[in-house]
């Protein structure tokens, strides 16, 4: 298992190192007719990656001062107070790594806006170096990659910190039916911070509860159907769902390459921007890197509040679940006549037929993972070599593994046969089609500029007896057909988030980002939960 039991010695010595780095604000009081300097706990709750820097261009913070400050932080609500468990392994050498940043700093400059950020990675995301890649399962405790995804190395090079690996639901949500969003046998059960009862929903839930709570500046998730927009929306942040092949697949536990993508989690539409920027560095060994346009732009350059103005954006209105809560409806309601102020021409509804699709894209997910997982363990020398013995492995270890859900999805794939059956192909050949076709069909037939639902229902209560109780989800049009989605805060509903998601043809991510920068600007919904 992840050394998740030396972390409490780690947080003392962190501690320690706060105090001595002296990341507390002094402040003047008048006391008996003279000046008296006390000090300030270090408060970086809802802190911009603007903000941080700022800090630590004036020599106000170091980056030792923040890991620090997060590494206590996670000590305190994660591992104790109300046990989020968003947090799955800290990275042992994240405070020597901000050390030799923040020399250079001082000797050259940043390096950019990631320079002394720190990023919690979800832990299906290869990392080379102390740091264990497990999906959540104890079939990979020990597992050290052999060398960092792609992603990972462009965030290092771009002068960002991995701080440590989140709890997820275990294998991406993609092992048995009856699951609890969040629950991996490695990491227990992540909790949503504006009510531990309720679920974070996943499968990136440790990533977005993180973000949410301030435990982290950033964070990563990943997404096959819905893993980065519905914790983003259920946990009150931003997310970002990019068009497939924007950002390399490489060093990633599978689960379908025909959808598999990561994607930024953030506070903010900047930040997440910011990080995306980084993130879409070209991979030339990522076969969909060849369908890329061939400049990118920056994601975060030239965001402004009045990019709403005259889009046109259309209203989904027949997604699963859509209609059915009022107290949602009426968020979308609230939705719909902020993009108005701003200027936005609202067409509604949109409707976008997709019969067929999801029964598809059952079956191609089925017959993915049992083919890309198979090729991601004999490659990079797992300690279970196969499906095949993933499966036997829970079976021989079932009171912990599947102790309230089994693998009945993992036993469907593992029944499947190659890739080049005539049934997957024309499974995928018609859930792409059907999926880009409704889209691209709307986008044209109205003119749009983007289509605009709700992300998800408010969270539901955490039930290891009867499991998930999805809904209300709009993420499988942007999914299954590989386009770009974003989601942001639209609302609450007694005080828990809904988001709101903007989704949009192939690579519009740039445009989407505009549109819900605007909308986050105009709106103001984001609210943190209540400090524990």
């Amino acid at each position: 298992m992840p050394n998740t039991k030396s972390l409490p010695k780690l947080a003392l010595l962190i501690a320690l190192l706060l105090a001595a780095c002296s990341p507390e604000q002094p402040t003047e009081q008048a006391t008996g007719g003279s000046l008296e300097l006390q000090k300030q706990p270090l408060d970086l709750r809802e802190k911009t990656i603007s903000d941080l820097q700022t800090a630590m261009q004036n020599n106000d913070l170091t980056a030792r001062d923040i890991v620090a400050y997060y590494i206590a932080e996670i000590e305190r609500v994660d591992r104790n107070g109300p046990e989020l468990r968003s947090i799955i392994e800290l990275n042992p050498d994240a405070m020597s790594i901000a050390a030799k940043l923040d020399e250079e700093r001082q000797e050259s400059g940043p390096r950019g806006p990631l320079h002394g950020i720190p990023i919690v990675l979800k832990a299906n995301i290869n990392t080379g170096d102390a740091m264990e890649t497990t999906a959540g399962s104890l079939a990979l405790a020990g597992f050290h990659a052999p060398d960092d995804a792609f992603l990972v190395a462009s965030l290092r090079n771009a002068g960002a910190i991995i701080l440590g690996k989140a709890n997820l639901s275990e294998w991406a949500n993609f092992r048995g039916s009856h699951s609890s969003s969040g629950w991996s046998s490695i990491g227990g059960q992540t909790k949503n911070p504006y009510d531990p009862r309720r679920n974070p929903c996943g499968s990136s839930s440790g990533s977005a509860v993180a973000v949410s709570a301030n435990l982290t500046a950033l964070a990563i998730g990943t997404e096959t159907d819905g893993s980065i927009v519905c914790p983003s929306g259920i946990n009150g942040v931003v997310g970002i769902k990019p068009t497939l092949g924007l950002v390399s697949r490489d060093g990633i536990i599978p689960v379908a390459h025909s959808q598999d993508t990561a994607g930024p989690i953030a506070r903010t539409v900047t930040d997440a921007a910011i990080l995306l920027t980084v993130m879409a560095m070209r991979d030339i060994r990522d076969p969909l890197s060849e369908g890329r346009p061939k400049k990118l732009p920056d994601y975060a350059a030239g965001l402004s509040a009045k990019a709403i103005r005259g889009k046109r954006i259309g209203v989904l209105r027949n997604h699963f679940g859509a209609g059915i809560n009022p107290k949602v409806e009426g968020i979308l309601a609230r939705v719909i006549e902020t993009l108005k102020d701003a200027g936005a021409e609202i067409i509604d509804p949109v409707e976008l037929d997709v019969e067929g699709m999801k029964d598809a894209e059952m079956i191609v997910m089925h017959y993915e993972i049992k083919a890309d997982l198979n090729a991601y363990l004999e490659k990079s020398n797992a300690p279970i070599r196969s499906l095949a013995e993933l499966i036997q492995f829970n079976k021989d270890n079932a009171d912990t593994v599947m102790s309230f859900y089994g693998q009945e999805r993992m036993e469907e794939a593992e029944a499947k046969g190659p890739l080049t059956d005539e049934v997957y192909l024309k499974a995928l050949e018609s859930s792409k089609r059907i999926s880009q076709a409704a889209i691209d069909g709307a986008l044209r037939e109205h003119r749009l500029d983007a289509i605009v639902a709700t992300t998800n229902a408010p969270a539901w209560f955490t039930d290891h007896v009867n499991g998930d109780t999805f809904n209300l989800s709009s993420s499988s049009y942007a999914a299954v057909s590989g386009y770009a989605a974003i989601t942001v805060p639209g609302g609450f509903v007694s005080g828990l988030p809904v988001g709101v998601s903007f989704i949009g043809g192939a690579f519009s991510d740039k445009q989407l980002i505009e549109i819900a920068y605007a909308f986050e600007q105009a709106s103001k919904i984001r609210r943190a939960p209540d400090p524990f």
